[in-house]
């Protein structure tokens, strides 16, 4: 007897959403020194609370590269999903490749269609720019703006940094950071950390600690010594959680304090606060 096919997760949860949109930019996918996927029809998939996914008609891979496995997975709101190895002159990526054979209705326009793990390839480009973490959003900006306003961050009941120079980086849907002239921070309190990570936005951050007295804040300080092009006004400058330090100050008043990844009391609240991830309701 046939299994049964359980129904759309679009049934009971309506205002889930997924749009899969089309790129105008040539994406490519490097793995063991070969282009795996090569297309100038790729798609973005934006769904509620993921990030955007580079998806590639299946014409535009090498098919030779690829081998079907026996794993499978089901996503309530796209069907079940089937997966490719993708070996590369003695190197091989398992379960690298997944596509929708047969997505639910709503979805539909997927089929054909197949995406990569982003992390398990060795490099991404779109156009002959390498990218990095995943898909920038097309529909995000990030602006620097230069500030005189009066900026002070406290930690630990002291202040570590206090500025009229700062830049302010708006980021779509997330909060304002603000970025700080080293000369206007406290460097004799910052511990060089080991931490470092990448924002396909700005670049790679590398990261400080605080220690005020006995007691260690731990990478609680940013900077992005080399940024990518489209973001150079914050070079060499810090930035501090709003997170996590006692307060930062915009002329005089206290700026409110973010619920973000990097906020204690994240996994409590993450599900009640508005999607900074997934698809912007457009016209």
């Amino acid at each position: 007897m046939a299994k049964e096919r359980p129904q759309s997760g679009f049934k009971t949860n309506p205002d889930y959403r997924i749009l899969f949109e089309p790129s105008p930019r040539r994406v490519r996918v490097k793995f063991n020194g070969e282009i795996v996927a090569d297309s100038t029809k790729a798609h973005l998939l934006f769904e509620t609370r993921h990030l955007p996914v580079y998806y590639f008609p299946q014409s535009d891979l090498r098919t030779e590269l690829l081998t079907p496995t026996a794993h499978h997975s089901f996503c309530p709101d796209k069907g079940e999903a089937a997966y490719w190895n993708v070996s590369v002159k003695g190197k091989v990526a398992e379960n690298a490749v997944w596509s929708y054979p047969d997505p639910f209705e709503e979805v539909a326009a997927i089929k054909g269609f197949a995406a990569f793990y982003w992390n398990r390839m060795d490099a991404w480009y779109e156009e002959d720019d390498e990218i990095f973490v995943h898909p920038r959003d097309p529909y995000k900006r990030v602006d620097v703006l230069n500030s005189s306003r009066h900026v002070r961050v406290v930690l630990g009941g002291e202040t570590v940094a206090e500025t009229r120079r700062a830049r302010f980086l708006f980021e779509t849907r997330l909060p304002t950071r603000y970025y700080i002239p080293a000369e206007d921070v406290r460097g004799e309190l910052l511990v060089p950390s080991a931490k470092v990570t990448a924002c396909p936005y700005k670049g790679t951050a590398r990261y400080y600690s605080v220690r005020i007295g006995d007691k260690l804040f731990e990478d609680i300080v940013w900077s992005y010594p080399e940024p990518i092009p489209e973001c150079p006004k914050i070079k060499d400058y810090l930035c501090f959680f709003d997170e996590q330090v006692d307060a930062i100050e915009v002329d005089g008043v206290a700026v409110p304090r973010p619920v973000t990844p990097w906020s204690k009391d994240w996994k409590e609240k993450a599900a009640s606060l508005p999607d900074p991830i997934g698809p912007v309701r457009r016209p």
